[in-house]
């Protein structure tokens, strides 16, 4: 059984947050969609609040830190990205927008994504379309058909998976989205983790030794 890698990166700022319960439902509607075409799946989740000082550090040094490197990597280097970010002014955050920022040109690409964002309304649904699919369409990468969209109504119902009340039309996207990414990814070789250009190179004492 081959097994793959999903990346999640959620953009909620509060904890708990709706953003972070919908890469959860997401989530585990993906691996279970795996699963019934055979594949195992590993889970590696990128909290952005966690990184906000180091995503403001990078623009101004040009270069990410050590924990912002690890969770560039976990995005670049994974078989399928899950991107979920909360609405604001009418698009996606700012600070979901700056960490794709950080990452270079073509890290994106041929990447498939299942985008996702949350909101207080369902007016805000359109930023799907409007702003994250032209996102990822620019980075090249491979947003599945369907985007999945929640405001605070959807989670009044149930817990998204079409159990109760006005979660069932959630509940059906998810499930819908996490199948259309597990068909990209299985229909692909799995992804192998870039190798560290840093590895080989000496440490300034060896240099001082004239090791190197």
């Amino acid at each position: 059984m081959t097994t793959r890698t999903l990346a999640v990166l959620s953009a909620g700022l509060s904890v708990p947050s709706s953003t972070r319960l919908l890469a959860d439902r997401l989530t585990a509607a993906t691996v279970a969609a795996l699963r019934e075409r055979g594949e195992d799946a590993t889970v590696e989740v990128v909290e952005l609040r966690e990184h906000a000082r180091d995503v403001a550090d990078a623009f101004v040094t040009g270069f990410p830190n050590a924990a912002l490197r690890a969770a560039v990597e976990t995005v670049t280097g994974a078989d399928a990205l899950i991107a979920v970010t909360p609405v604001f002014t009418a698009s996606y955050s700012g600070l979901f927008k700056s960490f794709v920022d950080v990452l270079e040109k073509d890290a994106l690409t041929g990447k498939p994504v299942l985008m996702a964002a949350t909101a207080g309304t369902a007016r805000h649904s359109l930023v799907l379309e409007h702003a994250m699919r032209p996102l990822f369409s620019h980075l090249r990468a491979v947003p599945v058909p369907t985007a999945v969209f929640a405001a605070s109504e959807d989670w009044a119902g149930g817990d998204g998976t079409g159990s109760a009340g006005t979660s069932l039309e959630l509940g059906r996207r998810i499930t819908r989205a996490a199948g259309e990414l597990a068909d990209v990814v299985t229909g692909r070789p799995a992804s192998a983790r870039p190798a560290d250009p840093f590895t080989d190179v000496p440490s300034f004492e060896q240099l001082l030794r004239g090791e190197a």
